[in-house]
């Protein structure tokens, strides 16, 4: 292990549940006035002004003037949050690097670095991720938390997060969550890295606005996040979302683990290179353009596989819209007719299909997606 970082004259001071509510409205809404907060959080005005006061005086939310008059008597000040109030540190654990991202408290992007792992042993990893954190509290100032993102299963082991099983990482039942505190010293969340993104999307990415939504990412494997009623869906035992193996085409080829025309077997990125013999999913894309049959027909069983998954997922959850991402996101906007048909055709007769839109990616939105669970670990 390495060293503990040294400790900074500043922390993040625990809020109660009421500074705590108005904060994150303002975070999550914006601006607010502070007669619209009162109305919003149901606390009184003399509640209010001094919980604004106190996290004012926090360096949390700075007054901005008055707001816009729309009536008589005199407009009631804004608030707004500061960014640069405090930073997260998010990171996104692979098998072979770490991915790290700074934000700040409104979750903009300020750094993102990539580092090799040497090792894939739990304590070999753990220093590493330590060592990363202490390089971003000796540049950044005021750091409040880290959040913490893997492909795997993550689950509340008497209410600390245990990875309780990582193939990339061939970790079982590893403490990681007591483990980088203990070499931090900070406040630390820990998430599968599909639900990191889907609550990331929730508060500040194509999910705003959406009381239910489903995120669906598709790279080395598939994965789905949903949040339904608001609520991001956690699942008994931190499982939710595992859509790899479900049958898309009884025709199909077998998966890693021999089913038969499951999805992980189709529309993955190891699939689509299995079935065209392609170096990279960059390459498929660039042969299947300029007219090579082969990548041609492996993306677009792609879609229809994705357009399967998808409606899965809506028939389910009955969702707003869902959003695609992830590093083979191109499968549904190359081949989205193949997409759009597939979800129709196995749509329930009652159902419409919602919008599904197609993100932007870069692997490090992971990360991103990591500091905002950090964010929403100290809210």
């Amino acid at each position: 292990m390495v060293a503990d970082a040294p400790l900074e004259p500043w922390a993040w001071r625990p809020l109660g549940a009421a500074r705590r509510a108005v904060l994150l409205d303002v975070l999550v809404h914006g601006p607010r006035s502070r007669a619209e907060l009162t109305r919003r959080t149901g606390l009184s005005r003399t509640t209010l002004s001094r919980l604004t006061r106190d996290l004012t005086a926090d360096g949390l939310l700075a007054d901005s003037g008055p707001a816009a008059a729309t009536g008589p008597g005199r407009p009631s000040d804004v608030v707004a949050l500061v960014p640069d109030a405090a930073h997260l540190v998010g990171m996104k654990l692979t098998g072979d690097a770490l991915y790290v991202a700074v934000t700040d408290l409104a979750a903009q992007v300020r750094s993102t670095a990539e580092v090799p792992l040497a090792s894939r042993a739990f304590d070999d990893v753990v220093a590493e991720m330590a060592a990363a954190v202490a390089r971003v509290r000796a540049a950044v100032p005021r750091v409040a938390a880290v959040g913490v993102c893997l492909a795997g299963d993550v689950r509340l082991v008497d209410g600390l997060a245990w990875v309780t099983g990582s193939d990339f990482l061939g970790w079982d039942r590893v403490p990681l969550e007591a483990a980088l505190v203990a070499a931090t010293g900070l406040p630390t969340a820990v998430s599968n890295d599909v639900q990191c993104l889907t609550v990331a999307h929730h508060w500040f990415g194509a999910g705003v606005g959406a009381a239910t939504f489903a995120v669906v990412a598709v790279g080395e494997g598939i994965g789905a996040g949903l949040v339904v009623d608001g609520d991001l869906v956690r699942g008994a035992h931190g499982r939710p979302g595992k859509v790899s193996h479900v049958p898309v085409d009884a025709d199909g080829p077998p998966c890693d683990r021999g089913h038969p025309g499951c999805a992980s077997g189709v529309v993955t990125v190891p699939a689509v290179l299995r079935a065209t013999g392609a170096a990279s999913f960059p390459a498929v894309l660039e042969a299947a353009a300029a007219g090579d049959a082969r990548c041609d027909a492996a993306l677009r069983a792609a879609a229809r596989a994705l357009g399967a998954v998808v409606a899965q997922l809506v028939n389910l959850t009955d969702p707003e819209k869902v959003v695609v991402t992830g590093e083979a996101r191109e499968v549904a906007t190359y081949a989205r007719a193949q997409l759009d048909a597939s979800l129709r055709r196995r749509l329930d007769p009652s159902v419409e299909a919602p919008p599904v839109e197609v993100h932007p990616f870069a692997f490090t939105d992971y990360a991103w997606g990591a500091a905002i669970s950090a964010i929403r670990h100290l809210l």
